[in-house]
């Protein structure tokens, strides 16, 4: 068997590489770090997280649990790890990203059949060798040309943002309280909670802090939807934080008995709890501005910053005009694409790509045909929203809403996603089953 290129070291790309391997195939698995970083990297270290530390929730009954369920049934390599470095995050599966990362990097590299290839891919001349492409959405210079004249130039952008990482021993506790909404869990969340005066403080400072200097490309600027900044949020009005990623539902501050105005809500970063995620607080406010205004969230008004909220760009291909169901490139039955650049949005949402990817190109090198998972299952829903034509198309991660309604109507919505993830979950192993390697 021949060997199979896989361009990117990230989640979609390492988890395609590890499954590849344990089905014989012998891998070559390009990363362009160390030698060169993406503004938004910073270590040499396989499948290392940007934005969140958070998987999102683990419930079967909910988007990202089904996802990650249907993934553990596809033999997923990174769940088993994240498992194994899961810090506490309510009912959400949130990891110590440099343990994480450091894990996926040992186990790839000890892996028989794959060859870690350092240094940046400049061209995608591999001959008859399949090539799988998961160099994610922060592609550029000569590789991403390469992809754009393969594409028809096809190629879209939009920005992306992450949230800013606080100490925690720098947090005011006495304003600060440990809660989970609705007391479900553990008390795994910081909750800072705004009086009215002080939240109407916050916002109106927000509206008038300085970004930082984004440089234009290609046009029209898009923000996606799911990477919101705090700032852009904020301009819609002054509730929209209040009904969003500030929302007090579900929680009841100690010391007065009464839900807050409004919520900051503060995740761990890893397991000792040293480094806290300001939730929902992705951000472009220039570093300065973001000391000064998230100051002002109760108990961070002396917070030491571990990292800052940036901003950066997210480039995804066309897949819809451009990509087969089975993942490769309309017309290059070896040229494959995985992960957050075909519109898979989201750290699982790329690694279940790249899990999909893999089996589709294995099935291709033993001459068997192919067919996407069923619709009714989360991937087959992702897999039909991006390959289905859309002129607006725009990244899509794990939601309930793509998933087809069931036969019977179930009102009660708990109910009614533990009965769309029972159905999925058996089309998942029927799809398996037939789609057996």
């Amino acid at each position: 068997m021949m060997t199979v290129h896989v361009i990117g070291g990230g989640l979609a790309g390492c988890e395609a590489a590890l499954w590849l391997a344990g089905h014989g195939v012998q891998v070559n698995l390009y990363e362009q770090k160390p030698a060169k970083f993406s503004p938004a990297h910073t270590s040499p270290a396989l499948a290392e997280l940007v934005c969140s530390n958070s998987f999102k929730a683990m419930r079967v009954d909910s988007a990202g649990g089904l996802l990650k369920q249907e993934m553990r049934h596809m033999g997923s390599h990174l769940l088993p790890i994240a498992d194994s470095c899961q810090v506490p995050a309510g009912g959400a599966l949130a990891v110590n990203r440099d343990a994480f990362s450091s894990k996926v990097t040992a186990l790839v590299q000890k892996t028989p059949g794959i060859t870690l290839v350092e240094g940046e891919v400049t061209t995608l001349h591999f001959g008859d060798a399949p090539v799988l492409i998961a160099s994610g959405p922060l592609t550029e210079g000569a590789l991403a040309d390469q992809i754009a004249g393969l594409t028809g130039g096809q190629q879209l952008a939009f920005y992306d943002a992450a949230a800013p990482i606080v100490t925690a021993a720098s947090l005011d506790m006495d304003k600060i309280f440990a809660a989970t909404r609705y007391d479900k869990g553990e008390a795994d969340y910081l909750n800072c909670p705004f009086n009215k005066i002080g939240y109407e403080e916050f916002y109106e400072a927000l509206l008038g802090a300085e970004t930082a200097e984004l440089h234009e490309f290609d046009g029209k600027l898009t923000v996606y939807e799911g990477c919101m900044p705090v700032e852009v949020m904020a301009k819609r009005g002054p509730d929209t934080l209040r009904y969003g990623p500030l929302r007090p539902v579900g929680l009841r501050d100690p010391r007065t008995g009464h839900r807050p105005w409004a919520n900051v809500q503060l995740r761990k970063e890893n397991a000792e709890g040293t480094l806290y995620n300001m939730v929902g607080f992705q951000t472009n406010l220039k570093f300065g501005e973001q000391k000064r205004v998230f100051s002002m969230v109760p108990g961070l008004e002396n917070a030491e910053f571990a990292r800052y909220g940036v901003m950066h760009r997210n480039t995804f291909i066309n897949s819809p005009q451009v990509l087969t169901p089975a993942l490769h490139l309309q017309g290059r039955p070896n040229l494959f694409f995985a992960g957050q650049i075909t519109g898979f949005e989201g750290y699982m949402e790329s690694a279940a790509c790249g899990l999909l990817a893999a089996r589709a190109l294995l099935r291709g090198l033993q001459g068997k045909p192919y067919m996407p998972p069923p619709s009714v299952s989360m991937c087959g829903a992702l897999m039909q929203y991006i390959t289905t034509p859309n002129v607006n198309f725009q990244p899509m991660g794990a939601n309930m809403g793509l998933l087809p309604p069931l036969g019977e109507e179930i009102r009660d919505k708990r109910l009614r996603y533990a009965a769309l993830a029972q159905r999925a979950l058996a089309a998942t192993d029927e799809w398996l089953a037939e789609m057996s390697v």
